[in-house]
């Protein structure tokens, strides 16, 4: 007679918080150089961009990246080289 040995898998999980590149608005960029930034720095499409640009107007602000942390960072910082109004969250 065979017994079977039951084995349950270890699943480890890792967690990673997020955080988000809020894009303040502001009445120094112009809406090209505010979406020219937010491809070039972003990867966002054009129409992405765009549309982000104006919530941004309208809403006085709006996240318009996510992720981890140091890339977060990174990219605040070229935005904030830029010109543009942003913080890590």
């Amino acid at each position: 007679m065979s017994t079977k040995e039951l084995v349950s898998p270890v699943v480890e999980t890792v967690v990673t918080e997020t955080y988000s590149i809020m894009l303040y608005n502001d009445h120094v960029n112009s809406f090209d150089h505010v979406i020219d930034s937010l491809v070039k720095i972003c990867d966002h499409t054009p129409i992405q961009a765009e549309q982000c640009a104006v919530i941004v107007h309208y809403k006085g602000k709006y996240v318009v990246k996510s992720g981890e942390k140091r890339d977060m960072i990174d990219r605040c910082l070229a935005l904030l080289d830029r010109g543009l109004t942003v913080e890590v969250l």
